[in-house]
């Protein structure tokens, strides 16, 4: 468990990246789609070469094989996982802080009970009352945003951040689920390849390509900028890859709900590390008494979960 809360640690650290350069690219002018698509484009290459380099190819020739034998489990949870959740973060970026959004993204912990569910999975009462500390300190970060922001921004950007909360979860858990027997119309993969974490963010990210597509037809950005897509191609190292083949590895050696629970639980790190760079990154202020609060809360909630389980 130890080992599993660590993996995800690091990969909140990673995370963190995303919020306080999408908040950059934004106050630079650039359009969210592009922060979102391109993200995905860098990716696509850079975890094909990964692949090739760590298991040769053979990994790559396997992994396409996993990808055509379910191409629609693919695609639908590419574009929940990774289509509709990063589009709702990139969005909420043009509207709120990277901190607040780093902060309200903790409803992902809420939602996870929620997602596990609804396909079928129950998590104990101590790690839903852990959760409920965790989003309790979500409530005081967007009430004390709400007294100094414009309503009508704030409230797009918690939107956003709160659908996204919910994809998230929702798409990675479809892939472990599969991974774990399948049930319903959830496929049974028989793969150990997808218990790297490099596999399976290869192939919703295959997956999550038309999604993409359709959204850049629908909205039709102007073209981005050269220092966005430097910016997007350093999220999409950071966070793409590192961060999501770190989590997707942690959640990979979580044996039950409530370890699943607790992983996901190690994103509320993604706070502390985002309202730091933040702050020394951006020279954005520091959150008032309420916020620190509601940061302190959401922190405490995930110690709450490994000393449960110590």
């Amino acid at each position: 468990m130890a080992r599993t809360i660590l993996l995800g640690a690091l990969a909140a650290l990673f995370f963190s990246s995303t919020f306080i350069l999408n908040r950059a690219m934004s106050l630079e002018g650039g359009h969210w789609v592009w922060s979102a698509c391109l993200r995905y484009a860098f990716m696509l290459p850079i975890l094909l070469l990964w692949t090739v380099a760590t298991g040769g190819p053979k990994a790559v020739v396997e992994a396409l094989r996993l990808f055509g034998r379910n191409p629609l489990f693919w695609t639908l949870a590419g574009s929940v996982g990774f289509g509709v959740f990063y589009a709702g973060v990139t969005l909420a970026a043009a509207y709120t802080p990277g901190w607040v959004t780093a902060t309200t993204w903790q409803a992902t912990i809420l939602a996870s009970p929620l997602v596990l569910a609804f396909l079928g999975r129950r998590v104990p009462t101590n790690g839903l009352i852990f959760t409920a500390a965790i989003f309790a300190g979500i409530v005081l970060v967007n009430y004390e945003q709400a007294q100094h922001a414009a309503a009508v921004g704030s409230l797009w950007g918690v939107a956003a951040v709160l659908v996204a909360a919910v994809a998230y979860p929702l798409g990675n858990q479809m892939v472990w689920e599969a991974r774990h027997g399948g049930k319903g119309r959830i496929p049974r993969l028989e793969a150990s390849s997808l218990d790297a974490g490099r596999t399976p963010t290869l192939l919703l990210t295959i997956g999550s390509i038309p999604f993409w597509l359709i959204l850049l037809a629908a909205t039709q950005p102007p073209p981005p900028s050269a220092g966005q897509v430097t910016q997007t191609a350093l999220v999409a190292l950071f966070s793409g890859v590192i961060a999501t083949t770190l989590f997707l590895r942690a959640r990979s050696r979580a044996k039950n709900a409530y370890e699943l629970a607790a992983t996901d639980a190690t994103q509320a790190l993604e706070v502390v590390f985002c309202l730091l760079g933040e702050t020394l990154l951006l020279a954005a202020p520091w959150p008032g008494l309420l916020g620190l609060a509601g940061i302190a809360l959401a922190v405490c909630g995930l110690v709450l979960y490994v000393c449960r389980q110590v």
